[in-house]
């Protein structure tokens, strides 16, 4: 598991689309967990399911021979905990969780400088690596750091870490090549 944490407009999901797509096609299931701060609209109100969901149904699943969603109503409670979505998820080769920032998870910060915004990584010692369209301010040890502007580094690294990861956790299955 690893989070692609940023600013918002740095990048993340095209970083994110670029390396799912490169590592599903080599034949690795990739799970993602993506968060949002607003309210999330995945159907039309006037559709059976909005309906049925307004109605006060607690979770509404909406199922076609071409993909299913679970749709479920918080209605108060709290947001559930990452933890609680993640067991949610069908086995992976990798899960790639696209903000929760404050998760004690390793990250890849993606980071582009012209934002404003200030770096992550010098703050959250989880940060493995940063993809940066800049190079670092100062060349000092720390996490790697990847040009966001070539994608295809980014997933040469991350193919080498999933399999760091894998000889750490003695699964093998991990076949990133």
């Amino acid at each position: 598991m690893l989070a692609v944490v940023g600013w918002s407009g740095s990048g993340k999901t095209t970083l994110l689309e670029f390396l799912v797509s490169r590592l599903s096609a080599r034949g690795l299931r990739v799970n993602i967990v993506k968060h949002s701060h607003h309210d999330i609209e995945l159907e039309p109100p006037h559709k059976d399911s909005a309906r049925l969901r307004m109605a006060g149904a607690a979770e509404v699943m909406i199922a076609s021979p071409y993909r299913y969603a679970i749709l479920r109503e918080l209605r108060g409670e709290g947001e559930p905990p990452l933890a609680e979505q993640l067991a949610r998820l069908a086995p992976a080769d990798l899960t790639l969780v696209e903000g929760y920032k404050w998760e004690p998870l390793p990250k890849l910060e993606v980071f582009r400088p012209g934002l404003g915004r200030p770096p992550l990584y010098v703050s959250d010692p989880l940060v493995v690596a940063v993809a940066s369209d800049a190079p670092p301010a100062t060349p000092a040890p720390g996490p790697a750091w990847l040009d966001l502007n070539t994608p295809a580094d980014v997933l040469t690294w991350l193919t080498e870490w999933m399999k760091i990861q894998a000889k750490v956790s003695g699964n093998q299955a991990v076949n990133g090549g």
